[in-house]
């Protein structure tokens, strides 16, 4: 007769021959081994990388699968992950291939150890066409490739060309959308500028095929190339208001940021009266946070939302005052025509776009001061620029080092790692040809963060940027380069140096969680959600 511990036990193990099944990694048994072992315990091999597209233009090599996040020192490691969009051509982009079996295999001890810890857990979810490599897999492509782009093939048989060499960043810079069109992220946010799509509901990057118009509104409005914008008197007075919610107490998180943010934001878009408005915020984070479901079939409650944050936004821009980013846009914008989608430009669109913009304002606000509290040295001279920036009159907003650090922190921590465009004809890149609708990936983070080329690639360096060409490094792409090159760029570091500005002036950072290492390698991710700043009065 069975015993209910037995039972236990046989249901233990069947669920631990699924989960190898599913892993496709072998069980070792703690008993006698068997002589003969059927196909099924034996493990699956590793499929061969990289097949020629069928009908297409030869391709090159793509060479091992790349391994997984994780495969190295986590401080010598880059990680590039960002939500993809479906390509033109209608294929789902997926994450990179990862290696075969590691060479240790667990024990069934091991792996029912394993299976107990995960059953208290809830698993995490992953996100449908993410990317996702490690330093050292991109390093082994370019020796490998000699600094060739290099062909990659995914878990869901899509390729990937992958630049290396920054003699292809150029190019992939400089060539128009009729050549390489813009395939955005799922979920491109941060201090850049988004472009809604032909209907003006998915926001997308500042590579899109815009349209005249707007691209003209935008760089306008936004000030494009300016240090210093002209509204900056009322916006830098919004920011010293609402920077009182973050000293407010003893400690600084992401929570406490991204209020005084989003507050401020409403404010410098639609005006003081939206600085309230928490129906509209809780819209907008609704949005953001189902961002990436949105693009597959907007459901009708999204939509809902979104039609009722898109009412509601139009109302302020009615109402907005001239020093405002909305009474700017309605000024240069004609009249709108609902019923022509090539017509003029709707401000209300543009409004709620930038404020969606904005999200990221916050996690590099809180990086930057983490970072600075880190670098005693470095936290002193940018304190004494904001204690002197209070007398510059009508250079007020210039900040020049504040500035730096916040572009060094985008350098260490980008808000969109990888840069996908796809191409629309045949192209040929180092003397390879490539088809139509061949994904093109240009892996910012790994080559902001490249030792071989940057020097001090892991460390916080504000200094590199005062260089003069450091703005035109092609290394760098904190906010890309090029006709893709965000409009909104000098706009946003004004926003984020001031709101620096404002906690150094009369604060000081005594301690920071994570503890970070002011000479040894940073960190490759730093996830925003885990900083936690004390600050102590100067």
């Amino acid at each position: 007769m069975r015993t209910v511990q037995g039972a236990a036990l046989d249901g233990l193990k069947a669920r631990v021959r699924a989960l190898a099944e599913r892993t496709g990694l072998p069980v070792r048994s703690t008993g006698a081994p068997r002589p003969h072992a059927g196909p099924a315990a034996r493990p699956r091999p590793t499929e061969r990388a990289g097949r020629a597209p069928r009908g297409g233009a030869p391709l090159a090599d793509p060479g091992p699968a790349v391994p997984p996040l994780g495969a190295e020192d986590p401080g010598r490691r880059t990680s590039v992950k960002e939500p993809l969009r479906r390509s033109s051509a209608g294929r789902p982009a997926a994450a990179l291939a990862p290696a075969g079996p590691p060479a240790a295999t667990p024990t069934v001890l091991a792996t029912l150890g394993a299976l107990l810890t995960a059953a208290g857990r809830p698993r995490p979810r992953r996100r449908p066409g993410g990317v996702r490599a490690s330093a050292a897999a991109l390093r082994a492509l370019r020796a490998r490739h000699g600094d060739a782009p290099a062909l990659v093939r995914t878990r869901s048989g899509q390729t990937l060309l992958v630049l290396l060499d920054p003699q292809d960043l150029r190019r992939f810079y400089a060539e128009p959308v009729s050549v390489l069109a813009a395939d955005p992220p799922q979920k491109c946010r941060g201090l850049s500028t988004h472009e809604p799509g032909r209907d003006a509901d998915e926001p997308g990057c500042a590579r899109g095929e815009q349209r005249p118009e707007r691209r003209r509104l935008s760089a306008d409005v936004l000030a494009a190339g300016l240090p210093v914008h002209p509204a900056a008197g009322p916006i830098l007075n919004v920011v010293a208001e609402e920077a009182r919610h973050l000293t407010a107490t003893g400690t600084l998180d992401l929570v406490r940021a991204r209020h005084a943010v989003n507050r401020a934001a409403r404010r410098i878009v639609l005006g003081d009266p939206a600085a309230d408005d928490d129906e509209l915020a809780g819209w907008l984070t609704q949005l953001r946070a189902e961002d990436g479901r949105l693009r597959g079939s907007r459901t009708r409650a999204a939509r809902s939302v979104h039609d009722k944050a898109r009412a509601r936004v139009r109302e302020y821009v009615r109402h907005a005052g001239d020093d405002t980013l909305a009474g700017r846009a309605a000024r240069h914008a004609g009249p709108v025509d609902t019923g022509d989608p090539d017509g003029a430009v709707d401000p209300a669109d543009e409004a709620r776009l930038w404020l969606l913009a904005m999200d990221a304002v916050p996690d590099t606000l809180l990086r930057t001061l983490l970072l600075l509290g880190a670098h005693p040295c470095e936290q002193d001279a940018a304190a004494a620029e904001a204690a002197a920036e209070v007398a510059a009159g009508r250079a007020r907003g210039e900040l020049p080092r504040l500035r730096a650090c916040v572009r060094e922190s985008l350098r260490l921590y980008p808000v969109v790692p990888d840069l996908i465009r796809v191409t629309r004809g045949e192209t040929e890149w180092r003397g390879v040809r490539h088809p139509a609708g061949t994904a093109v990936l240009l892996p910012a983070a790994f080559h902001q963060r490249d030792p071989e080329r940057v020097p001090a690639a892991h460390v916080f360096v504000p200094g590199r940027w005062k260089n003069p060409g450091a703005d035109r490094d092609i290394r760098m792409a904190p906010f890309s380069h090029g006709g893709g090159r965000c409009p909104g760029d000098q706009l946003g570091l004004m926003i984020t140096a001031a709101f620096c500005a404002e906690v150094l002036r009369g604060h000081r950072i005594t301690g920071t969680r994570p503890v970070l290492d002011p000479v040894g390698p940073l960190p490759v991710t730093l996830d925003p959600r885990g900083v936690r700043l004390t600050l102590t009065r100067r």
